[in-house]
């Protein structure tokens, strides 16, 4: 594979690996990954006055990461933001908070920060008990479901507010990203459907992406790829792969899969969703993507605990089997010239 690979940009294997080490760190070892996607050091002891953002901490978090052989690549959690995402005071002091944690990440050499623009609440489901192939478990969202679930308490919120709130976000932090030269790697909204308890979602479409390229054009305003929301949004997932990252906009991918509809779909094991991952992997391979990627939401299997649904540390292990093996053929064989 090294020598057919010669002079190609290879996609990264990566896991999603708390701050705290424990067995997980283990596995991802022992699956051969030398590259983690982490979080932020909120539980450090020796943090005192410093914010989980500020330099120290995050100084002691990489070295972790370092002593157990791992690279941080990405950190994929953030500083509270909500008044920033609803333009409601104190986002100034926010988005401070923001460019301090990008400016450390710069200082530190960690490149990639993953961040989203979900109002109120992250991703959501509305089961995550539920059975899958050979009684795994998966998640599952039916929009019918939540209907007449209250607003969130800050009310409503529309297109255009958020629009104008991520703009103004934006205009401060890019240029700070670009002088720590650290990328912003916006993921969707999960499900990408709008509104939810009366909260719009902006990032539902392809379309509504190149917006966000355009919004504020910069080497570091991109894309987080997670294939389970983007598959949800065409029908098409291996030409809008070939669209961004032919843009050089695609900054960290989540390798994962659902079966469904944007109003109806569950997670899937990623041999048996909706995508072909065999031609996304090709789309990654012909547009020259070397970034990371990680296999994100996994069925929880036996033997495993459901506490963190999508989470499962055994289900990790088949993901990232059946993902090294895509990535094997597909980077051992040429690329079309057509494909390119």
């Amino acid at each position: 594979l090294g020598d057919l690979c010669e002079g190609m940009h290879m996609i990264g294997l990566a896991e999603m690996l708390p701050p705290t080490p424990s067995a997980l760190w283990t596995l991802a070892r022992q699956m051969g990954l030398d590259q983690a996607v982490g979080g932020l050091p909120f539980g450090d002891p020796l943090n005192g006055a410093d914010a989980p953002w500020d330099f120290m901490p995050l100084l002691r978090m990489q070295q972790k990461y370092k002593s157990a052989g791992f690279n941080l690549a990405v950190i994929e959690a953030r500083p509270p933001y909500n008044l920033v995402k609803r333009g409601l005071p104190g986002r100034d002091e926010e988005i401070a908070a923001i460019c301090t944690l990008i400016e450390n990440m710069g200082r530190l050499g960690i490149p990639v920060w993953c961040y989203e623009w979900m109002t109120d609440f992250n991703w959501t489901r509305t089961n995550t008990s539920t059975p899958s192939r050979g009684g795994a478990i998966v998640s599952r969202f039916d929009s019918s479901l939540p209907r007449d679930a209250p607003l969130t308490r800050p009310g409503p919120i529309g297109d255009d507010e958020l629009w104008t709130n991520l703009e103004y976000f934006l205009k401060r932090v890019v240029p700070v990203a670009e002088k720590a030269n650290v990328k912003l790697a916006m993921h969707p909204d999960d499900p990408p459907l709008s509104p939810l308890r009366g909260v719009s979602r902006i990032m539902r479409s392809v379309e509504n992406y190149q917006r966000l390229l355009d919004l504020v054009p910069s080497p570091v305003n991109g894309i987080t790829l997670c294939q389970g929301n983007f598959t949800l949004m065409t029908d098409d997932l291996p030409s809008v792969i070939r669209h961004f990252c032919g843009q050089k906009k695609v900054f960290f991918v989540h390798f994962r899969d659902v079966r469904g509809t944007v109003e109806k779909f569950e997670e899937t094991w990623h041999d048996d969703g909706k995508t072909n991952l065999l031609e996304c992997m090709r789309a990654y391979r012909d547009a020259g993507y070397d970034g990371v990627l990680r296999p994100d939401h996994v069925p929880t299997v036996e033997g495993d605990s459901n506490e963190r649904p999508g989470y499962s540390s055994f289900g990790r292990l088949y993901a990232i089997g059946y993902i090294r093996g895509l990535r094997e053929a597909v980077y051992a064989s040429p690329a079309s010239p057509t494909s390119l």
